[in-house]
């Protein structure tokens, strides 16, 4: 039996950025789950390992902690620039102090080493050139923009 210093090590590549563009925020407020907001995905845009634009209809699914703290729960579609077709799913977190938090609230710029925003990306299609894709779990570094988000995704090894 090995033991756990002995595990493989994750590493980090680079594998595609993203660029999702927001509709505005739909505050469903204290449900029995707590405090949900959905927040409509009307497009944007993945570039590098693979190229595609996000198509609108998805959202994100948000639950808001007492302390502030965001759990992500976004779920978007994308076509390549060849036609294959994506389904993409972020989990993560978005926390800061209560100001940079209210700053962005209010839709203002903040540098996003103000704030942790980070999730996991899975992927899920049909095409066989991109099953690859469905076969790694990546992990993203976010920002927030008063009418986007922003991330870049890794591969985990």
């Amino acid at each position: 039996m090995t033991s756990h210093h002995e595990l493989p090590r994750p590493d980090l590549e680079f594998a595609f950025d993203v660029t999702v563009d927001l509709g505005p925020l739909e505050d469903h407020h204290a449900t029995s789950v707590g405090h949900r907001r959905v927040v409509p995905i009307l497009g944007g845009r993945i570039t590098g390992a693979v190229e595609a634009e996000i198509l609108p209809g998805g959202a994100d699914w948000q639950i808001v902690r007492p302390d502030g703290t965001i759990e992500i729960d976004g779920r978007y579609s994308a076509r390549t620039d060849g036609g294959d077709l994506l389904l993409l799913h972020a989990k993560g977190l978005r926390t800061g102090t209560p100001d940079v938090l209210e700053q962005l609230r209010r839709g203002e710029d903040v540098g996003p080493g103000a704030y942790y925003f980070r999730t996991t990306v899975q992927i899920e299609t049909a095409a066989p050139a991109l099953a690859h894709l469905q076969r790694a779990l990546f992990l993203s570094a976010a920002e927030r923009q008063a009418d986007a988000v922003r991330y870049r995704a890794y591969r985990v090894s």
